[in-house]
C-alpha cells in the first residue's frame, strides 16, 4: 500500500495456527492488528501456521526484509486494547531505527492514534 508520497509503509503480519482452539485468541490479536494497520495505512496479512498449538505473533515487514516481531500472545488470551497498545508502543520504538525510515515518516500518526 502506498502513502501519499508513494513510499511503501510496510505490512503487519499475523502468524497463527488455524486450529479452532486459537480462534478466541486470534480474534483479539487480529482485530488489534487490523485497527493498527487501518490507522497507519499499512497492509495486513494473516499467515496460517501448520503447527498445532503455537503462540500468535504480529510482525512488521518492510519490503523483502525479515519480519520484525512486535507482539506475541504467549498462548494467553489478551484484550483487543492490550494488544493494540503493545503494537502501538513497538511500532513507535521501531520508528526510531534508521532502517525503518517509512515508519519515521509517520511517527506523528503513530503517537496520535489511540
Amino acid at each position: 500500500m502506498l502513502d501519499l508520497l508513494g513510499a511503501n509503509r510496510g505490512k503487519l503480519l499475523v502468524y497463527a495456527s488455524n486450529l479452532a482452539c486459537n480462534q478466541k485468541r486470534l480474534k483479539s490479536v487480529s482485530l488489534a492488528a487490523e485497527k493498527t494497520a487501518k490507522i497507519l495505512n499499512l497492509e495486513l496479512e494473516v499467515v496460517a501456521l501448520k503447527e498445532r498449538k503455537t503462540p500468535i505473533y504480529v510482525c512488521y515487514r518492510n519490503g523483502d526484509e525479515e519480519p520484525i516481531p512486535l507482539y506475541c500472545d504467549k498462548n494467553q488470551k489478551s484484550t483487543v486494547e492490550n494488544v493494540y497498545r503493545s503494537l502501538r508502543s513497538m511500532i513507535f520504538v521501531l520508528s526510531f531505527h534508521p532502517k525503518y525510515s517509512a515508519l519515521k515518516k509517520i511517527r506523528k500518526e503513530i503517537t496520535r492514534f489511540s
